[in-house]
């Protein structure tokens, strides 16, 4: 099932940022720590309670949190509405069970259903396996940033 997040969520949430910030520290780690998260917890109980950043959750049988989609509603490019993924994560022991793939499709759903002229992300060039998911879902590039580092 998915569902909106509540505040009730909140461990099964820090859990799963825990991993996607594992992630990305094993990636770029001077940018990130491992051990780290993105949110602290009442930064989180903020983002839950805002309703211009939807967080949609997997919730199985067991009523127990799988993954995750962070939204954010964004206008640009001529004031069409935009429904942007900040993060989607599927507990890195249920991977592989179409999970993420049911998030997305919920989230397109939704977008559909809102009237929003496109759904987008950000993926780290270092996530291939995420660009790979993404690009099987049907995302194709916008834009690409570029860095050098100093």
């Amino acid at each position: 099932m998915i569902r909106e997040a509540t505040i009730q969520d909140l461990a099964s949430l820090n859990h799963l940022l825990f991993q996607v910030n594992n992630v990305h520290a094993d990636g770029r780690p001077d940018l990130f720590q491992h051990g780290s998260k993105k949110y602290t917890d009442e930064q989180l109980i903020q983002v839950i309670q805002d309703d211009t950043r939807p967080i949609f959750v997997y919730e199985d049988h067991l009523h127990q949190i799988l993954g995750y989609v962070f939204c954010i509603k964004q206008h640009h490019y001529e004031n069409k509405k935009t429904l942007y993924i900040d993060d989607l994560c599927v507990d890195e022991k249920c991977r592989g069970q179409h999970i993420g793939k049911q998030l997305y499709e919920y989230v397109l759903n939704y977008a559909k259903t809102q009237h929003y002229y496109h759904v987008t992300l950000n993926v780290w060039c270092l996530n291939e396996s995420a660009m790979k998911f993404y690009e099987k879902c049907g995302m194709t590039p916008l834009k690409i940033m570029m860095e050098q580092i100093l």
